[in-house]
């Protein structure tokens, strides 16, 4: 047997409707909010231990500049020549990498956008006179 539907009116029916859809935002809104917060905080512990890991490699590079010094004086360099020849061959190398990177940086820049807000400008200025 069918239980008697109650007849109710547009209104209540659209104030209904609002209400649930309010309600269907704040919770929607609520489970970003905690699902960004979770995000957030594994996204903290991956930064952190690419830190560390960063901190760890670098100390490694050094350890094999000083292994590279010390063959080099093992191979009848002085130690200051050794390490000075170290040094070089290094500040060569990061010279190298540095301007190449800045080559590969510069022509980022947004040309299209700026030749086409430079149009929107100049199409501006003409209609406006």
């Amino acid at each position: 047997m069918e239980a008697p539907r109650m007849e109710r009116s547009l209104g209540e029916l659209f104030s209904d409707l609002s209400q649930k859809t309010s309600l269907l935002i704040r919770q929607e809104v609520q489970l970003a909010t905690t699902e960004l917060t979770q995000k957030a905080a594994q996204a903290s512990r991956g930064g952190a231990m690419v830190g560390v890991g960063g901190a760890v490699a670098h100390a490694a590079l050094l350890t094999l500049v000083a292994s590279l010094v010390l063959l080099l004086v093992q191979l009848g360099l002085d130690a200051w020549g050794a390490a000075g020849l170290t040094g070089l061959v290094l500040a060569a190398a990061g010279y190298l990498l540095v301007r190449r990177g800045l080559r590969t940086i510069t022509p980022i820049a947004p040309t299209e956008t700026v030749g086409s807000l430079k149009e929107t400008a100049q199409w501006l200025k003409n209609e406006t006179r």
